[in-house]
């Protein structure tokens, strides 16, 4: 046994690791992480990188950049141009991110499970029974994005951003062990509503981004991504901004979940456990052949 993998047993004792990710001051252990990632001379940006690239099984491979100037830069690096082609299938909701996939399936009327025996429901996340009205018994896939990956999400499909609702909270943390452990917990966290319509078929699907300890910093291109998005504060923003399949849409400032909601007839293309790269193919569409993806009852 590696002395990383021993550290690693060792802090991931599901006891531990809820004490010292969560029954900590959450906000000001994210508030001064923020400001500590961001340090950029040269012997504290040196030894935060060396520590997240220890502790995080970092991928630097194709990264657009060897070297950040600090532990910011790194956890929002952008990537070489074409490492994450998006499915080019106009019948293929692709996923906007890199991300372990955790619960999936199909949303009972308004009841969804962020991991087994621990439901919420999508009126109480999305804080608006009318915008969850869509969305019932259709299907969901939850992402989560560890600390080592790629931070940037993407546009799953052709398509227009129609609104952008913000809801403030806490800052959970968002891993596995956590999830056991906290009721409701995506609905108790900092969270963004990002309402798009599909330009094939005119099809809604939600993305909500949901921040965690250490993160609570979302930044969207069609809003100004010199502000974090709770700058503004608890709001609803209309827009009508046009993306296409696979363009950047923003990032996280660490890692977190991305939640992704699609109405009935959508048929899911991964499972539980799976780790899968912005671009690949996450649901087909109503009415295609759903060829290897599956129902999801």
């Amino acid at each position: 046994m590696t002395v990383r993998s021993a550290i690693t047993r060792f802090l991931m004792q599901e006891d531990l690791n809820f004490l010292l990710t969560n029954r900590i001051p959450r906000r000001v252990a994210t508030t001064f992480m923020g400001r500590v990632s961001k340090i950029e001379q040269p012997l504290v940006a040196r030894a935060s990188i060396a520590a997240w690239r220890f502790f995080s099984d970092v991928d630097l491979g194709d990264a657009a950049e060897a070297k950040y100037p600090s532990l910011h830069a790194g956890f929002t690096r952008a990537l070489r141009p074409g490492a994450r082609p998006a499915d080019p299938d106009p019948e293929v909701l692709a996923s906007p991110c890199d991300a372990i996939v955790g619960a999936c399936g199909r949303i009972d009327g308004d009841m969804l499970m962020q991991v087994k025996g621990f439901p919420y429901t999508l009126t109480d996340l999305l804080g608006d029974a009318a915008l969850a009205a869509p969305f019932r018994d259709g299907s969901y896939v939850t992402l989560r994005l560890t600390a080592g990956m790629y931070h940037r999400f993407h546009a799953p499909h052709d398509a227009e951003v129609q609104e952008i609702r913000y809801l403030s909270g806490d800052t959970w943390n968002v891993n596995p062990i956590a999830l056991k452990r906290v009721e409701r917990l995506f609905c108790r966290n900092e969270r963004a509503v990002l309402r798009l319509r599909l330009a094939q078929g005119g099809w809604p699907v939600l993305l909500v981004p949901v921040a965690a300890i250490l993160v609570a910093g979302i930044r969207l291109h069609c809003l100004d991504t010199e502000r974090l998005l709770r700058d503004g504060g608890p709001r609803r923003i209309a827009c009508a901004v046009p993306v296409a399949k696979g363009a950047e849409m923003g990032w996280f400032e660490h890692g977190s979940t991305i939640l992704v909601f699609a109405p009935p007839g959508f048929a899911l293309c991964v499972a539980e456990g799976e780790q899968v790269r912005a671009g690949v193919p996450l649901m087909r569409l109503p009415g295609t052949d759903a060829g290897l993806c599956s129902d999801p009852a």
